[in-house]
């Protein structure tokens, strides 16, 4: 593994960094509030909100805790963007949660 690379995110939904935006916006925290909790600067938190892949692993478990997720549920894909829970009405189960790995 590259240093500073988190390839092991890579299994994990696309759109990881719009997950971690969503639930920053359902907690109606601002980016610097969430890059206070994390003890992180402003940008760092910017970087990693755009691209979690360019963040360090233990930066992005800073993040996802400020965040009130659990690291190993988000690793594993428990977390996804609200919008994408549904298609033309019914739920996904399991099944279609792993689709986005």
């Amino acid at each position: 593994m590259s240093a500073g690379i988190l390839d092991g995110f890579q299994t994990i939904i696309p759109t990881a960094a719009a997950v971690l935006s969503e639930k920053r916006q359902i907690l109606r925290l601002t980016q610097q509030e969430v890059a206070d909790r994390a003890k992180i600067t402003l940008r760092q938190y910017q970087r990693l909100e755009r691209n979690i892949l360019t963040s360090s692993f233990g930066l992005a478990c800073r993040v996802i805790e400020a965040l009130d997720m659990d690291a190993s549920k988000f690793y594993h894909g428990d977390y996804y963007l609200e919008e994408l829970k549904t298609i033309e009405g019914k739920r996904f189960g399991d099944r279609g949660k792993h689709q986005f790995k």
